[in-house]
């Protein structure tokens, strides 16, 4: 792997077009470059070179069946690397048309010119058009597809700052644009989409910001009990997003026995002693995702910068509670439960 000097440009009003015209210089000369979207940094390369795509999979360490999304500035460019019938491609005008763009991405059968390095082997492609605007004017400048999954080592929690991403990827990568914190911070809904008899069928295979309520607009909304693998969407390993300090997810607070041996940091929903975890214990550090408030679309944004605050902070463990299994709260619960994975596996 090469080692950087790695630059960060600050895409702020002002020098907005030269870190534009600085990542499409790299991304053409084959190189990978961070780039921040409304959901979380990610690691962009040109997606139809097939070189530079392996430059993302070397950086992050990440293993070739984990397929990655594929970022249009167009809405035309879909139509470029997806094969659509008629049929199907007037139900993603629909989707196109309701939620882009934004978090949401489209797993659809995919044309010859999409490496399958890009998609793990695998007959779709995933696809979506950030809503963030460095990331749009980036591709819409490049004029190619940029495949991009999350600016991170493989498994590790997904940054959602410039500064994030320095601390994971900084000296393996030569540039990050510092396009400010995400607004959205979980990772973008994936569907596969399929025509139906009656409506389409939108096979839920990751949640995240653009909830079951806002699709079922279009068609039925389908949640398979487990991704099959040769459909496995990015993002849908057991264990994933995990800090290096061991965390638990409990869904109910009499499971936590703790250690005295140990020191502990709470991942508390909004820091409430009636309903959370916090009279639990003395907790070494505290965390709270919707201070007091509970409201979930700030949950999400605190994430993960809540999870690298807690990992970062020197405790043995991570307690992470659960919040509302209601709307983007389906997505929370679902990092979280990743993220403890590789404990429960230890």
């Amino acid at each position: 792997m090469s080692t950087f000097d790695t630059e960060i440009l600050y895409a702020d009003p002002e020098e907005f077009d030269g870190a534009v015209a600085a990542a499409v210089e790299q991304l053409r000369a084959g190189e990978v470059v961070a780039l921040p979207t409304e959901t979380v940094y990610g690691l962009g390369a040109n997606a139809l070179d097939e070189s530079a795509v392996a430059k993302v999979f070397e950086v992050k360490e990440r293993p070739s069946f984990d397929p990655l999304i594929v970022h249009v500035g167009r809405n035309e460019q879909v139509r470029e690397i997806c094969d659509l019938s008629p049929e199907l491609g007037d139900v993603v005008d629909q989707l196109i048309a309701a939620f882009w763009p934004g978090a949401l991405t489209l797993v659809l059968p995919k044309k010859d010119n999409i490496s399958d390095l890009v998609t793990s082997g695998q007959p779709t492609v995933a696809v979506r058009m950030s809503g963030h605007p460095v990331m749009r004017a980036i591709c819409c400048e490049l004029g190619q597809p940029i495949a991009a999954p999350s600016a991170n080592r493989f498994g590790r929690i997904s940054p959602t700052s410039a500064n994030a991403v320095e601390k994971e990827l900084g000296g393996r990568i030569p540039l990050i644009i510092d396009g400010g914190a995400c607004n959205a911070g979980v990772e973008s809904t994936i569907i596969r989409v399929e025509l139906g008899e009656k409506r389409p069928e939108l096979h839920l295979l990751r949640a995240g910001p653009v909830v079951k309520e806002d699709l079922q607009k279009i068609g039925k909304v389908i949640r398979p009990k487990k991704v099959r693998k040769l459909e496995e969407a990015p993002g849908q390993l057991e264990s994933h997003y995990a800090p290096a300090t061991p965390l638990y997810f409990f869904d109910k607070p009499e499971d936590f026995v703790p250690d005295p041996n140990l020191s502990y940091g709470l991942l508390s929903y909004r820091g409430s002693e009636k309903e959370g975890y916090i009279n639990l214990h003395d907790w070494d550090v505290v965390e709270e995702l919707s201070p007091g408030k509970g409201k979930l679309p700030e949950a999400a944004v605190r994430l993960f910068y809540a999870m690298r605050q807690l990992d970062e902070s020197g405790v043995d463990v991570i307690v992470a509670e659960p919040v509302a299994e209601a709307g983007v709260g389906v997505a929370i619960n679902d990092r979280l439960r990743r993220a403890g994975a590789k404990t429960r596996m230890a």
